[in-house]
């Protein structure tokens, strides 16, 4: 339920230390111009993030041009998983913009070939063909199109359901939001597609039946066999909660989809590249899925996107069948081959663990002392604490934006609440931060939860 901040400027208290500065109330004054004239000029959509107008961000330090600084625990919604603002980054994308090639369409270009062939060599067999595109959204998009076309290959048009989950979020086009879990954000498509259905996620708090065979009921209960059935599109941890499913579930559903010919997709948009302690989330799983979406963290920079999946199913469709205007843009994919560099040369995917394990175990222990916490979930740099009522699982969504509010006013940086009731606070900061800044911040979490409570 997502809401916006008010633009009234408060007193806060003075904050200085070496990686966190605030000297101004809270929205800045100076800032409220801007704020009014996207306002005025964008849509209300674009409204319901924390009042922070950035104006530079480096590793894991985010800037205002007021002297305001903030510890990051965004990654600017999950996208600068080498840091913000690496000069390697910049200096790759600088390099090629100068080179004098900007764009070409899907005409070949050397540095689109480069990147393609470092992504194929770290992904398993037989996950080895690789799509370039824009956006996430895209990328499921595309999914859908291979998981449908698969099915109508080896089962005949009636073979064209997709499977996805309850309050699972894929992106906002129409293909992707009709395979998302959340039905307010469908309520516009008006006439969905009886080809999706959801089944509810295995976190074991919001579902306590984790078991595959519950799966298998909740499909039969909504008229569907696995005969209908063209693909399985899962979010390998689900966003709003930052929860995995059971490794044994998901190798059962790895099993079910091979004994009927079904497409698994994980979708890696938000767990890929090292976010979660390995370089592909579906690893936690021990399993490799038919095909996988990746996006946000690609190049921790440029819009850049990618469909991964085996040469059977990526070399389906006929040449010039699937095109993206802006694929493999060779400036984008200078960025993403640099973000690679740095994620595989610094061993990023492994401090996300080292740190991911020491943020996880503090809010753990939060979760036993404060019970406003229902459930704590993630993997590696990515987190999510729900926040509920005490004594129920009733989402406080009050809770999760007051004590956002409050972090950022102190000097730590969020996006506003997110997941069922919008009363999950996501915590995903770049993969290059350190443990003097997690212990640092985690103590101003804490510290600004309690003073909400």
């Amino acid at each position: 339920m997502a809401r916006s901040y008010d633009l009234i400027p408060r007193p806060v208290p003075r904050v200085e230390t070496a990686l966190r500065r605030i000297v101004t109330d809270f929205p800045v004054p100076e800032s409220i111009p801007i704020l009014e004239q996207l306002a005025a000029f964008e849509p209300a959509a674009m409204q319901g993030q924390p009042p922070v107008v950035w104006d530079s961000a480096l590793n894991t330090t985010v800037k205002d041009k007021w002297g305001n600084q903030w510890i990051d625990w965004s990654s600017g919604v999950l996208i600068t998983n080498a840091g913000h603002g690496r000069p390697e980054i910049v200096d790759a994308i600088v390099k090629q913009a100068q080179h004098g090639l900007l764009t070409n369409y899907c005409f070949p270009n050397e540095i689109r070939a480069n990147f393609v062939k470092r992504l194929s060599d770290l992904m398993p067999e037989p996950h080895k063909k690789v799509f370039l595109l824009t956006v996430g959204s895209e990328t499921v998009e595309c999914a859908i199109k291979l998981s449908r076309g698969h099915g109508v290959k080896v089962g005949g048009p009636s073979k064209n359901v997709i499977v996805s989950y309850e309050k699972a979020f894929h992106g906002r086009t129409l293909g992707s939001q009709q395979a998302g879990g959340i039905p307010v954000l469908k309520e516009w498509i008006v006439n969905l597609d009886p080809g999706f259905v959801q089944v509810p996620f295995p976190d074991g708090f919001r579902t306590e039946d984790t078991s595959f065979e519950f799966f298998e009921k909740c499909l039969a209960d909504k008229g569907v066999t696995p005969a209908q059935v063209a693909g399985v599109l899962m979010e390998t941890y689900q966003g709003g909660s930052a929860s995995f499913a059971p490794v044994a579930y998901m190798q059962r559903m790895r099993q079910w989809c091979d004994e009927h010919q079904i497409l698994l997709t994980c979708d890696e948009v938000q767990a890929g590249f090292g976010r979660t302690g390995k370089f592909s989330g579906f690893e936690h799983y021990g399993i490799v899925p038919d095909l996988s979406t990746w996006g946000k963290g690609i190049s921790s920079s440029l819009p850049i996107a990618c469909i991964i999946g085996s040469r059977e199913v990526m070399d389906m469709f006929p040449p010039g069948s699937m095109t993206s205007t802006h694929s493999g843009n060779p400036v984008c994919a200078a960025a993403a081959l640099a973000s690679l560099d740095l994620i595989l040369n610094e061993n990023l995917t492994e401090n996300a663990r080292v740190m991911g394990d020491r943020m996880l175990a503090h809010f753990r222990a939060m979760q036993a002392k404060y019970p406003q916490i229902g459930w704590v979930d993630g993997k590696g740099l990515v987190a999510g604490i729900a926040c509920v009522k005490p004594g129920t699982k009733d989402p406080d969504p009050d809770l999760a934006w007051d004590a956002i509010r409050a972090s950022i006013e102190r000097g730590v940086l969020m996006f506003s609440p997110v997941g069922f009731g919008g009363a999950t606070i996501k915590v995903c900061p770049p993969l290059n931060i350190t443990q003097e800044a997690v212990d640092e911040s985690l103590a101003v979490f804490e510290e600004a939860f309690v003073s909400c409570l």
